[in-house]
């Protein structure tokens, strides 16, 4: 079944968890299920490890690349039914690609999202089972309403519970689109560097009436930092800068009609800042006080050199999926 689906894996915030990331991926397909690997500036030890199989095609860049900007690179080459992205930091579970291949098949979706758990490998602590997400108008304001379901919970207490249900929104992580969504809208917007990828599209995909689904019969688990390698530690630091936030927000905000000084945004700067800081301490007090001095430091100076270095040129932003109503 997973022959009707093209994998793209791309680069999240760094690159040591990239090897297990594919192989689990290779022991999740059938042969000839088409696999596309994004590579962008990973350590070239990392590259020739890569490409150690011709089921693997290859598409490097040497620099920095933002999830949308990676995902792009690998649409053209799509020729399947569906095309399921994988970010390069998750553990895919035996027989979940098969289970949202099914799901979409079954239900009609144009997109389709697995239960994400988080932390080691094989970790059952549920990071998130969809979301909701939707408009809501206040004082004549508009605002975004946002929330993950299930966050904390148990992996087989949350399969019981959700099972197969529509939802708001799913992740990147580990997300199946029908290819016909991109005839639709067109590629992914890469604007959205560091933030609101995900919601872009699902909102998208619902303002056209279109399904979305998670499926908990599919399972991934996303394993963030720390540890991590000296050598990711640049995209790490990019990947999370105040400048792609920003970025992202005021661009997501524009598109959205929302206000990027809205109250609600400040959940996600907070994520930014301590997801950040892990890197530095794993003891949540102490990363307020490493942002309020370290992250101010590296903001002014390794991050923005390496913004420079590694993002020559204007990032485009003209892919931008139906435009709300």
């Amino acid at each position: 079944m997973s022959a009707s689906v093209t994998v793209v894996i791309v680069p999240r915030e760094q690159f040591g968890r990239a090897r297990l990331s594919l192989q689990s991926v290779l022991d999740s397909t059938v042969p000839d299920c088409p696999i596309i690997y994004v590579d962008g500036n990973s350590p070239q030890d990392l590259a020739r490890d890569l490409a150690i199989t011709d089921r693997i095609t290859m598409i490097r860049q040497d620099h920095y690349l933002s999830g949308n900007a990676a995902r792009n690179l690998a649409l053209p080459q799509v020729r399947t039914k569906y095309v399921l992205f994988i970010d390069n930091d998750v553990q895919m579970w035996p027989g979940s690609i098969d289970a949202m291949v099914k799901c979409a098949d079954e239900t009609g979706a144009w997109v389709v999202g697995s239960l994400y758990c988080i932390g080691a490998p094989g970790s059952r602590k549920v990071h998130s089972a969809g979301g909701e997400v939707r408009f809501v108008e206040k004082q004549g304001r508009r605002h975004i309403y946002e929330r993950q379901l299930h966050c904390g919970e148990r992996a087989d207490e949350v399969r019981a519970m959700v099972g197969r249900s529509a939802s708001d929104q799913v992740e990147f992580h580990c997300m199946m689109v029908r290819a016909a969504a991109f005839e639709r809208f067109g590629p992914l917007d890469e604007g959205l560097r560091a933030a609101f990828d995900h919601v872009d599209l699902c909102l998208a995909v619902r303002n056209a009436n279109h399904p979305i689904y998670v499926e908990t019969a599919a399972t991934v688990t996303y394993l963030p930092p720390p540890p991590i390698q000296w050598s990711d530690l640049p995209f790490f630091l990019v990947r999370w800068s105040e400048a792609w936030y920003q970025s992202s927000l005021h661009h997501f905000c524009e598109k959205w009609q929302l206000d990027p000084d809205d109250e609600v945004f400040r959940v996600h700067e907070n994520y930014r800042l301590d997801h950040r800081a892990r890197i530095l301490t794993q003891s949540s007090r102490m990363n307020r006080i490493i942002e309020g001095s370290v992250g101010k430091i590296l903001e002014k100076t390794l991050v923005k050199n390496l913004e420079r270095r590694h993002h020559p040129g204007k990032i485009a932003q003209s892919h931008a999926p139906l435009a709300p109503n």
